[in-house]
């Protein structure tokens, strides 16, 4: 297992500590990134990597203690690798950790036993053009982001959907999201929830001065783009943009520049511990991601009636979420194989 850590907050080195203690007392070998190490307890570590794209290879999982932020960091590791990531959330909403601090023994000991599920979370590719040749190539869980350059002006932009121009705005930016970005910043932009299962592009324009400026969902094989006007209608000189993705990676957008966005070739995996029953998926992650809409917006579901088998199903669910069926009849736990299927690595467990 491979460890990322918020070092900056106390309780998220605490937490990893005991972590850690606890999956080298069950024989499971535990890595460290370099700069986080000499925070951490360095006897549990069988190892410390560099932060590289090797860091998680062969590792079976990734546990990541912070929030969104801190699991976007480790999807940079977790991705090349085809490693999934299990978040634990010491962050404010954490809408892509799956478990929480308070059950972090609860937690280690459903990983060990491996019992989990594994998703598949688009992503997307994006490349920058200027003049025609690409100036840079790089990749977004959430979201790439066009945004404005100077808080002062506008940005002048022209939006295109598989080759045919959409629509130029003046606005503060773009924002071209996946599923599981929908509840990042393309929500905040006034983008619809979309649900993770479902495969779509989500164009989304920030603050835009129009009629038509409405945010919009594509087909998963579409390719989006954004193309750098210039000066905006008032505007004496063209205006520099700039591209974010994930918050993380940036790139300086000249006027002129085009931004390319499709889907992503390589997904990212997560791991998630709810709903991690024999035969789970379909509407079942589909009321995993409804629960954890309310629980992570604190929505009001006061006075709904439901069907009564949903509701007696609900009232009998352990705090855990698993369905009394789902668990063995001894308590114990279910001998399950990885998720991918494969066979136990040789040596240590990692």
């Amino acid at each position: 297992m491979l460890l990322v850590v918020h070092t900056g907050r106390a309780d998220a080195v605490r937490s990893a500590r005991s972590v850690a203690g606890r999956l080298a007392a069950a024989g499971v070998a535990v890595r460290a990134l370099a700069p986080e190490a000499a925070d951490l307890d360095r006897a549990a570590f069988i190892h410390e990597v560099p932060v590289s794209a090797a860091a998680a290879a062969g590792a079976e999982m990734v546990l990541v203690l912070g929030g969104d932020g801190t699991l976007l960091r480790a999807a940079e590791l977790a991705r090349p690798a085809g490693t999934p990531l299990l978040g634990i959330n010491l962050g404010h909403v954490g809408f892509l950790a799956e478990a929480e601090v308070e059950d972090l023994a609860d937690t280690v000991d459903r990983v060990v036993a491996r019992r989990y599920l594994v998703e598949r979370r688009m992503t997307i590719d994006v490349t920058v053009r200027r003049n025609g040749s690409v100036t840079a190539a790089t990749w977004a869980l959430n979201e790439a982001s066009v945004e404005k350059g100077a808080r002062e002006r506008v940005l002048d932009v022209v939006t295109e959907v598989d080759g045919r121009p959409l629509s130029r705005w003046g606005c503060d930016g773009v924002v071209f999201a996946t599923p599981t970005g929908s509840t990042a910043y393309a929500f905040s932009a006034g983008g619809p929830v979309v649900w993770p299962e479902v495969e779509a592009l989500l164009l989304v324009p920030i603050s835009a001065h129009a009629l038509f400026a409405g945010p919009m969902v594509v087909a998963p094989q579409s390719v989006l783009a954004a193309e750098v006007i210039g000066p905006a209608s008032g505007q004496s000189e063209a205006s520099a943009a700039v591209l974010w993705c994930d918050g993380r990676r940036r790139v300086d957008l000249d006027p002129g520049a085009r931004v390319e966005v499709r889907r992503g070739t390589e997904p990212v995996l997560l791991t998630r511990l709810h709903g991690a029953s024999v035969g789970a998926a379909g509407a079942e992650a589909s009321a995993s991601f409804t629960d954890r809409l309310v629980a992570k917006f604190g929505l009001p579901v006061t006075g709904w009636h439901g069907r009564g088998a949903a509701r007696r199903e609900m009232a009998a669910r352990p705090p855990d979420g698993r369905r009394k069926a789902d668990r063995p009849p001894d308590g114990g736990h279910k001998p399950d194989r990885p998720p991918d299927g494969g066979r136990e690595p040789d040596g240590a467990r990692e």
